[in-house]
């Protein structure tokens, strides 16, 4: 979970109040936050955010602006985020970052005047967003810079990594942006960023002079903010456009709560994005979402009137409307994390408090047992085991690269169920984005991080998929599937037949195999598996082209069961 440090004095400014440790711990319950450390003396407190969907808390500008409405009259506002303000600043993003890295977001911030507590809890939070919201800068990286050097527009694109120099923070002489991600610190640690890429990103203004290099480290002419700096280029680049906003917004917030006036920054595009070809940021990103008073007091257990729910939702920094017993709320800009009604019924309970429910203790005693399917399940992990495999458990949630591409799926015409897959409407991030529709893509991503372990590799996974459904009242449906794969020098498919035959042995289950062109097999070395006339599964050997996609430099076979048909 996020751990930030924060100045006590400085926290303290911002909340317009004395703390001592107990005051503080209650009132980060309404951030699910608690004290790790606190010292007075050396003017330190350590918090952890147990909420990893609000990067906007994760530092103590945040925590202060979820605080505050519930503590006193508070009405923050935010007109950067209106579109009424027109920008007088300009960046020109080029096609060619579309392959590298392509979204950019901007705004300046002038009349706050960095001090020492101040500078520092800039860097945490560049550094927080960058690294556990950004996926170590992957997904989303933050420059700050000294807006008086600048001269507009600025310009960010592609450039020759040999030719291209600058002097980098942290070191006084010019150098490539090649020597830079091979000797530079920043470099070294961030190269995997930019693997694959035959040019790299930089920020360069009117005059030529560059800002940056994008996501390693900033210049040090235009990039090293100092103590006393009144007026700030705030960016941020990365590869998914929602994520690199809401960070832009989460940054500006947290200037503007500390006094600072934000200009909002046009963007322009070489190619239409999300959000238009041209558009400005800070970008409100909330959208309203609805939740009935019933559903509201079905789901707390309470009974709540109109009013109060508004009262709570309110003190909790919600816009809020009602059209007779309906809700709708709008979140702030600086939050992404409302998708559905149920958010809205958890910040209602936040708000008012935890303690203040009254826990109704159970009326009937029950005892659990464990599903048919379960047992089933259970008995055939025990089964695998005997047969000399280790079991993995992997994540139902992946990207488009790992389950369509990687697989050779996209190229697929057959409509089988492995291709449709279902995707996540509002993901916070790209990396978790669909339901697995089958098993061995997991086994997979196990086996390509698995190359330096001895072979051979008996590995298994019982878990579930999700389907597409279409005659069903919910259109998708949960399966749990067995899924085998082997992995050495030798690995053939009568090596996973012997096994499968074994397993239905076992079972006493007749079965048969039909050859069935597959794209992520080898053609002619792959069927589906039939009982009582019934597609349950797959078996064959993988296709190279699949096993070069998932980096696995051994002959693979595998095979994949639906446990609930069997």
């Amino acid at each position: 979970m996020p751990t930030i440090e924060v100045s006590i004095s400085d926290f303290e400014s911002l909340l317009k109040e004395k703390v001592d440790q107990e005051k503080l711990e209650t009132l980060l319950e309404k951030v699910k936050g608690e004290v790790k450390d606190f010292f007075r003396e050396s003017d330190s407190v350590k918090i952890e955010l147990n909420d990893t969907n609000r990067p906007d808390l994760w530092s103590p500008e945040g925590v202060v602006r979820q605080i505050l409405p519930a503590t006193k009259p508070w009405s923050q506002a935010y007109p950067f985020f209106s579109d009424a303000k027109k920008a007088n600043h300009q960046v020109d993003i080029s096609k060619e970052v579309s392959s590298v890295r392509p979204y950019l977001a901007a705004c300046i911030s002038r009349g706050m005047t960095v001090t020492e507590p101040i500078l520092e809890q800039l860097i945490q939070t560049q550094e927080k967003l960058a690294d556990s919201f950004g996926r170590n800068r992957q997904m989303v990286s933050i420059g700050l810079y000294r807006l008086q050097k600048i001269k507009f527009p600025v310009k960010y694109q592609l450039v020759d990594p040999e030719t291209t120099e600058f002097v980098p923070l942290g070191f006084e002489t010019p150098m490539s942006l090649k020597k830079i991600m091979t000797e530079h610190p920043k470099g070294i640690e961030y190269a995997n960023t930019l693997s694959g890429a035959e040019r790299f990103p930089i920020l360069m203004d009117a005059m030529g002079e560059i800002l940056s290099f994008p996501p390693i480290i900033n210049s040090r002419r235009l990039g090293e903010v100092e103590v006393g700096d009144s007026e700030l280029f705030v960016e941020v680049t990365g590869t998914d456009l929602r994520m690199v906003t809401l960070a832009l917004n989460i940054f500006a917030a947290n200037l503007s709560d500390r006094g600072a006036s934000i200009e909002p920054v046009a963007l322009n595009y070489s190619e239409a994005s999300d959000f238009g070809s041209v558009f400005q940021t800070p970008y409100n990103l909330s959208e309203p979402v609805d939740v009935a008073l019933s559903e509201l007091n079905q789901v707390l257990g309470e009974s709540v009137d109109l009013e109060e729910a508004v009262s709570v939702l309110e003190k909790y920094g919600l816009i809020v409307k009602t059209e007779g017993e309906k809700i709708t709320v709008n979140a702030a800009p600086y939050r992404d994390d409302l998708m559905h009604a149920i958010d809205l019924v958890e910040d209602f309970a936040i708000s008012r408090g935890y303690n203040s429910f009254t826990p109704d203790m159970p009326a009937t005693f029950t005892v659990g047992a464990l599903s048919q399917i379960e047992q089933f399940s259970d008995a055939m992990r025990g089964a695998m085991v005997g047969f000399g495999f280790e079991e993995v458990v992997s994540n139902i949630l992946g990207s488009s690269e790992d389950f369509i591409e990687k697989m050779a799926l996209d190229s697929d015409k057959s409509h089988r169920p492995e291709t449709a897959i279902i995707e996540i409407e509002n993901p916070m991030t790209e990396r978790f984005s669909l339901l697995r529709s089958w098993l061995l893509p997991s086994l997979l991503r196990v086996e390509g991080s698995s190359s330096k372990a001895f072979y051979p590799h008996y590995i298994f996974e019982v878990g579930e998929v999700a389907r597409l459904a279409p005659d069903t009242g919910a259109k998708t449906e949960t399966k749990v599937h067995l899924a085998a794969l082997i992995a050495h020098p030798g690995a053939n498919f009568s090596e996973l037949h012997s096994i499968l035959e074994t397993v239905f042995g076992r079972l006493s289950t007749p079965y048969e195999l039909e050859p069935i062109p597959h794209p992520s097999f080898i053609e002619g070395r792959s069927g589906k598996i039939m009982v009582e006339n019934q597609e349950i599964g797959l078996i064959g050997e993988i296709n190279p082209e699949v096993l070069d996609a998932w980096q696995i430099g051994m002959p693979t076979v595998a095979f994949e069961i639906d446990l609930e048909k069997l």
